[in-house]
């Protein structure tokens, strides 16, 4: 474990190779197949990367969620009701073109082949963002991302249902195709073992409305920030255009599809600017400052490989 004596912290920090003595002998529950099922857009994602991180913080969760178990029936017990199964919810956060996405899913798939909590769900809180129509009504399409373009009451709503036990709770869904929350159209989470809850502003705080003084992190047992340096997130951003360029952004449903001509000057100045103006601007404003609220901090090199993991002291 990496320690300084200068700079006190509520973190202990590990090396990717301390984290990955940690897995103990928890089995590998994945092959090749599943990891390039899971890799998102030029993600350096490996076999050696799931045994080295993934599968240490599956086995670190298993225990969190047995402790959590025995919690809720303890508080159960004392108040006198039979015990009701309540999800364990996982956070995840951090900036586009970070991996969340792909931290989400394979994290989902490790869990998901624990004997102890086999059903695991992932929701995104893009379905959580407002139509388009209503973000171009509020002058809000710049900022879409950014704390304010979300539901967030409908949010809200939607975990306290979760932890309430509820069934068939549905969530909206988001196209990344169109670019826009698909109408009429919603997933249902139906009393999981494990919710995972990724999204760019999942641990932000700001300030609370006077009547619903709650926020999303609150519902949240564990959570994880993917982390890289800012340089690096904004050149996987641009090369992640790039791939889009040639794939997605060819189909005429694309949002995107004016882009799909752009030669590679056009195209980088073009990646460049939407960085610029609108994800570095929500990273350093909304997301970075949220970093240190995270119970576990997965921090990236250059290679989009985890180098280090900060785990928070209890």
């Amino acid at each position: 474990m990496i320690t300084d004596m200068h700079q006190p912290s509520r973190y202990m920090t590990f090396t990717a190779e301390q984290w990955g003595r940690l897995r103990a002998s928890t089995p590998m529950t994945l092959n090749e197949d599943d990891v390039e099922r899971l890799r998102g857009l030029n993600v350096a994602l490996s076999l050696a990367e799931v045994s080295e991180i993934f599968l240490p913080l599956s086995r670190l969760l298993n225990l969190y969620v047995g402790a959590s178990q025995e919690l809720y029936r303890a508080t159960d017990t004392f108040l006198g009701k039979l015990p009701e199964k309540v999800p364990f919810i996982v956070g995840i956060a951090g900036s586009v073109a970070v991996g969340k996405s792909t931290t989400a899913r394979v994290l989902q798939t490790t869990l998901a082949r624990w004997p102890d909590h086999p059903k695991v769900d992932l929701v995104t809180t893009d379905g959580f963002l407002y139509p388009n129509a209503v973000l171009d009504e509020r002058g809000l399409m710049e900022r879409k991302g950014f704390p304010q373009s979300y539901d967030r009451r409908r949010l809200l709503q939607f975990l306290s249902d979760i932890k309430s036990g509820k069934s068939d709770v549905a969530a909206p869904v988001y196209s990344h195709l169109t670019y826009d929350i698909l109408p009429d159209t919603t997933t249902v989470v139906n009393n999981p073992d494990i919710l995972i809850v990724e999204g760019l502003n999942v641990l932000q705080t700001g300030t609370a409305d006077d009547e619903t003084p709650v926020f999303v992190s609150d519902f949240f047992d564990f959570s994880i920030f993917v982390d890289a340096d800012v340089e690096h997130i904004r050149d996987w951003y641009i090369e992640r255009f790039f791939t889009l360029r040639e794939t997605a952004f060819r189909d005429p449903k694309s949002y995107f599809s004016r882009y799909a001509e752009l030669d590679d000057e056009q195209a980088v100045k073009t990646a460049t600017d939407i960085w610029t103006r609108i994800n570095e601007r929500n990273l350093y404003q909304n997301i970075l400052p949220t970093r240190e609220r995270a119970d576990l901090v997965l921090r990236k090199g250059a290679d989009h490989l985890v180098s280090e993991v900060r785990l928070s002291k209890l």
